[in-house]
């Protein structure tokens, strides 16, 4: 059973990896200054970054340790979510971006550029 749990979160990890590339592809082309970068070529880990506007900073990690959403404005911590709570907030993120509406991220709405 464990050795099954263990691949399981495996794979969630590396498809969660997979998805937060396009989403750096994506915002990228929208205007957006995002990156994801990846240890080696197993998409166990990553860290995606993505400047929301001046002085405002989304990072998201993810690794087999787990999972994290850290917002930042002026190089303070707004809020950090861990586990299920940050794969949300990164939903919301990937939402406003399908829907292609300014980001709202917080209470501050972010015009497209």
């Amino acid at each position: 059973m464990f050795l099954r749990l263990a691949q399981q979160h495996r794979q969630f990890v590396q498809d969660l990896v997979m998805n937060l590339q396009a989403l750096a592809i994506v915002l990228e082309r929208r205007g957006y200054p995002a990156s994801c970068y990846t240890c080696g070529d197993k998409m166990n880990s990553a860290s995606f970054m993505v400047s929301l506007g001046e002085n405002h900073l989304i990072r998201f990690l993810v690794s087999d340790y787990g999972i994290t959403w850290t917002e930042m404005r002026d190089d303070r911590e707004l809020m950090k979510l861990e586990g299920a709570e940050a794969v949300n907030q990164l939903q919301e993120l990937a939402n406003l971006i399908k829907e292609s509406m300014p980001i709202c991220v917080g209470k501050q709405a972010l015009v497209k550029r």
